[in-house]
Parts: C-alpha cells; sequence; structure tokens
C-alpha cells in the first residue's frame, strides 16, 4: 500500500530531565551590561526612588519588601542598591538573626512583626519569615508540625498585613547552580566577601534539590492573589537589580514630591567670636 511507503512521524516525547530539578524556566541569553551603562540606567532609577520615597513619607504609606532566594542570589546586592540612595530614617533593612532562646518560644511572627514600618517607613526584609519555609525545613530546624502550621497560618498572616494598609511586596531571586558555584568561589577568593559564607551555606550546597522542592511547596501556598511572589532571574546581577528596581517602581503609584532646587543664603562670619587654637584637636594621620 502506499500508505506503507510514507516515512513514519517521529513524535516527540517531553521526558522530565534531572537537570530539570536544578533550574527555574531560563531568561533569554543577552549580553551584559558594561558598567558604564549599568550606572547611567541605575542613576535615573535612584532618581525614581527618591520620588517614591518622598511620596511615601508625605502619605504615611507602610511598605514591606520581602527579598528571598537562595544563597547568593543577589539580595543582598538589590537591597543595598535600593537603601543607598533613600533616607535611612525612612527606608530601612531587616536581617534578623538566629533567634533566642526566648523568640523560639514566642508565636513565629511575633519577632518580625516588632520590625513593621510605622506610617511613612519603608522596609526591606533581607529573609523574613519565610525562613521556616526554606532553611528551617530543609535543615531540620523546625517539626513538621510547625512547618505544616507555617504554611497554613502565613497566608492569612499576609492577608492581615494588607488589611491593616501595609503595601507586601515580595520577590524571589532565582539562581542557577553553576552561578552560585561561581559566586561561592569568589566569595572565597576575596577576603572583603569570605564572611557573607557560613558553615550552613556549605551544607546547604548539598541539598540544591530539597530546596527547590521546598520553594515548590512553598510557592503552592503562598503565591496568592492577594500577595503573590514575583521572580527576579538573577544570574545577570546588574539585569537582576535593574529589573527588580524598576518593577517595584511600578507597583506603588506616586508623584514627584521631591524639594526643588533653591538658593543658600551667604554665610554670616562673627567677627567677635575667636575660634581656640588648631594645634589643641587631634586630626587623623594623613596616610593617603
Amino acid at each position: 500500500m502506499a500508505s506503507d511507503n510514507k516515512k513514519k512521524k517521529k513524535i516527540k516525547v517531553e521526558t522530565f530531565k534531572k537537570d530539570d530539578l536544578y533550574h527555574d524556566v531560563k531568561p533569554e541569553k543577552k549580553e551584559k551590561f558594561s558598567r558604564k551603562e549599568f550606572e547611567k540606567l541605575l542613576l535615573k532609577q535612584e532618581i525614581e526612588l527618591v520620588k517614591l520615597q518622598e511620596w511615601v513619607k508625605a502619605n504615611k504609606l507602610k511598605v514591606v519588601v520581602i527579598f528571598e532566594g537562595r544563597d547568593a542570589a543577589g539580595k543582598g546586592g538589590v537591597i543595598k542598591t535600593i537603601a543607598g540612595c533613600l533616607n535611612p530614617r525612612i527606608c530601612r533593612i531587616v536581617a534578623l538573626g538566629i533567634p533566642t532562646e526566648k523568640e523560639k518560644t514566642q508565636w513565629y511572627f511575633q519577632r518580625y512583626v516588632t520590625q513593621l514600618p510605622a506610617g511613612g517607613e519603608i522596609v526591606l526584609f533581607d529573609r523574613s519569615w519565610y525562613n521556616r519555609a526554606g532553611v528551617e525545613k530543609v535543615m531540620g530546624y523546625c517539626s513538621n508540625e510547625e512547618y505544616d502550621e507555617f504554611l497554613r497560618s502565613c497566608p492569612e498572616f499576609e492577608k492581615m498585613l494588607i488589611r491593616s494598609g501595609i503595601i507586601l511586596i515580595k520577590y524571589w531571586f532565582s539562581v542557577s547552580d553553576k552561578e552560585q558555584e561561581k559566586r561561592f568561589q569568589d566569595r572565597i577568593q576575596d577576603p572583603t566577601k569570605r564572611w557573607k559564607i557560613s558553615p550552613m551555606d556549605v551544607e546547604s550546597r548539598d541539598k540544591w534539590v530539597e530546596y527547590s522542592m521546598a520553594k515548590d511547596k512553598m510557592f503552592s501556598y503562598t503565591d496568592t492573589k492577594q500577595s503573590p511572589w514575583y521572580v527576579v532571574h538573577a544570574d545577570d546581577k546588574r539585569r537582576a537589580r535593574l529589573n527588580t528596581i524598576e518593577h517595584f517602581l511600578t507597583l506603588i503609584p506616586y508623584k514627584d514630591l521631591t524639594p526643588k532646587p533653591f538658593k543658600l543664603p551667604p554665610l554670616k562670619h562673627d567677627v567677635a567670636y575667636v575660634r581656640p587654637p588648631v594645634t589643641d584637636q587631634t586630626f587623623v594621620p594623613e596616610k593617603y
């Protein structure tokens, strides 16, 4: 028969690959920004961040931004970039350490509640209550009952924060295993960054799949319509910073309330005042 002579079409079957556990959806590969181009774009965003800051202050807004992700995913760099151009009295960073023995006996969210913003403040959480769904679960620092209770109560806790008037924004920084390994090696070689690697970070390297599973389960419970997760592709640090800030600026409508330029009055000199001798003061040695 004529049909027997026709070549059979090959059917492509999608199979699960082991490498799928190590990567989220990969972004299109793009050429990296030069430092000059990056700083030019960043300057424009910093001007907008200052405008947003003045709007938050004037309108007594309460803003919470959560930064989560794997070790060396670039969370700290984005946080410092945002906070670096803002007033520390308005924008502050919260990076809580290991809970004390007393805090371990408290309601789990209690120590985070004390860090929430008042009106006119922005709080950037460098890791947050999501420690329970990540490191505590994977490393066995909490019981299964505590973990399950967190997954049940976290969405309700966040709904309560939003109802109280808090603007809650959550970012997850996604980094590949190869890029994370590269950044770990860079930190080991750089004495100014070596402190960033803790024994727990080293131990976590062997639990990549476990962290992937924990993250996926956490998202299934806490990636809600009222409080969604925004995933940032973070293999390219500069693009990750620019993309995060650009997105952050779109989530809070604001107007420019920054003060207009003005002229300073001339300095007044009181000729009747005699300053003490310079030799009475202790100066820092000028080695450079």
